[in-house]
């Protein structure tokens, strides 16, 4: 196995206001559940990790806990050495996060969604903000249309244009190719593939694997709450058969 939760390679051209993200001995309790039981990882500023693993694992439970949504029963976050008070308005400023809820008004049109939003977040040039966000999501032409109105991949793609509304240090996803149909994964995935310029850390739970090796410069696998591998997906190719067994089958390390 690759040694559990080294480091990524730094990258020189990651956003100064992006640190180094680490989680020492986290643990997360619900009454006797153990949903993440120690888990341990570094991963240097400008990162995009690929988080895999199968259901019950605790991946969405460190998204939670990364978003401020969750608190940790034990353990702690740093960035940068630093103590990480993610339940604060400044963290909450620094991040945009896409979960299985869309958050989006289904009576308002896209334009004026990412609007609300963008007031939200006090930004000075909303309209050309609003105006690229959607023509990156392929958006443009329907941005007047209500979000109601919008098919599954469609409000999918309008919900990242509000994650990424605001420019994020640190960009979260939780199983942002679930339930899209082929022309929608192909907008998102270039959406995505546009992250990876070191300038963000992005964190990605999928169980997309084609999706997650082809744009993430780390992986890691997560079992049972614990960080069971780490590495490049370059090094899953002398460990196939143990990537396979833990991502898929939930094989404990």
């Amino acid at each position: 196995m690759t040694g559990l939760a080294p480091s990524a390679p730094a990258r020189s051209e990651a956003n100064p206001n992006v640190g180094t993200l680490e989680a020492r001995g986290i643990v997360r309790t619900f009454g006797v559940l153990r949903a993440l039981d120690g888990l341990d990882f570094r991963l240097e500023a400008g990162s995009f990790l690929a988080l895999f693993g199968p259901n019950g694992a605790g991946k969405s439970t460190l998204l939670k806990i990364l978003s401020g949504a969750l608190a940790v029963s034990e353990g702690e976050l740093l960035e940068g050495d630093v103590p990480l008070k993610t339940r604060t308005p400044e963290w909450q400023a620094r991040i945009g996060v896409l979960s299985h809820q869309t958050f989006l008004y289904p009576q308002l049109s896209a334009a004026e969604n990412l609007t609300f939003f963008g007031r939200m977040y006090g930004l000075s040039d909303l309209r050309d903000r609003v105006e690229a966000g959607l023509a990156s999501v392929g958006l443009a032409g329907r941005m007047h249309d209500p979000a109601g109105t919008y098919s599954r991949g469609m409000r999918q793609r309008l919900a990242l244009a509000r994650t990424l509304l605001h420019d994020p240090a640190v960009v979260l996803l939780d199983e942002p190719f679930t339930g899209l149909d082929a022309h929608a994964s192909a907008v998102l995935r270039g959406v995505l593939e546009a992250l990876r310029d070191g300038s963000r850390t992005v964190v990605m739970v999928t169980h997309a694997l084609t999706e997650g090796m082809r744009m993430a410069d780390t992986i890691g696998i997560q079992v049972a709450g614990r960080m069971a591998w780490w590495g490049r997906p370059d090094d899953i190719r002398d460990d196939l058969e143990v990537f396979y067994r833990r991502t898929v089958e939930g094989v404990s390390p």
